[in-house]
């Protein structure tokens, strides 16, 4: 069977103090002030740092693939970079399939537009007709639970209505691959579990699903299989018991 998800050889580098391609206001008022501090700002851009390091792995249709590691250990970097957001400093990542990705609150939002616009916009945005969104619009603002709000701008919500919205549409609007990042560590316990028997149900369809937490009991209940990063590489990957207690036992 041809792997859905297929990382090759994966490393990712940021220098620290470079400079940004554009510039705010805030950005040049910071350059006037770090202009007396010139000589420790250029020790600074020579620094390198490697988020990710050699990451090769492959996930098949249907799977659902637990990413867990401390703080720091690249998770999001990798997240980020499967959902198109960043690009690879080397290697390859290739992806056969419409993805929905949950990263962070806010993340695939207009602020300026309302909750009902944002769902068009991330529908189109994952390549559907107007007519398939509207299929699925009742059932995600039921999920998400903002019927009240749907037509008020998304910049007046709180961050548990961001994260039920945007869990809502990326596991309601059809995709191939979901890609979800520590959206159980906002919102209650209701919603949690509500996160968790969606996740469920989205996996018996046969949908691929990758899932970042700190949460270990979630991992748990959802995964299989689990990858474990530290310091940018992938330190184990096989059967979610076996790889959780190792990182469990390194911490």
């Amino acid at each position: 069977m041809q792997p859905i998800v297929e990382v090759n050889h994966i490393y990712k580098k940021y220098k620290i103090g470079e400079s940004q391609p554009y510039y705010t206001l805030r950005d040049a008022i910071t350059n006037l002030a770090t202009n007396f501090f010139k000589k420790k700002r250029d020790s600074l851009e020579s620094d390198e740092f490697w988020a990710l390091k050699n990451i090769s792995f492959q996930v098949l249709p249907g799977e659902v693939v637990g990413i867990i590691g401390k703080n720091g250990a690249g998770k999001s970097t990798l997240l980020k970079i499967l959902s198109r957001i960043t690009p690879p400093t080397k290697g390859e990542a290739i992806l056969r399939g419409r993805v929905a990705s949950l990263l962070e609150v806010g993340t695939g939002f207009q602020p300026e537009l309302t909750g009902r616009e944002n769902i068009y916009l991330n529908g189109v945005l994952l390549g559907m007709k107007q007519s398939e969104i509207k299929t699925k619009l009742d059932e995600i603002v039921a999920f998400a639970d903002v019927e009240k709000f749907l037509d008020m701008p998304v910049k007046h919500y709180s961050s548990g209505m961001y994260v039920r919205l945007g869990f809502a549409i990326a596991a309601h609007l059809d995709s191939e691959i979901l890609i979800i990042d520590e959206v159980l560590a906002v919102g209650d316990a209701e919603f949690q579990q509500k996160c968790i028997r969606k996740i469920k149900q989205v996996q018996n369809e046969g949908r691929t699903i990758l899932f970042v937490s700190h949460n270990i009991d979630s991992v748990k209940a959802l995964c299989k299989r689990c990858l474990y990063i530290k310091k940018g590489s992938i330190m184990a990957d096989g059967k979610t018991n076996r790889i959780i207690q190792a990182y469990l036992n390194n911490i």
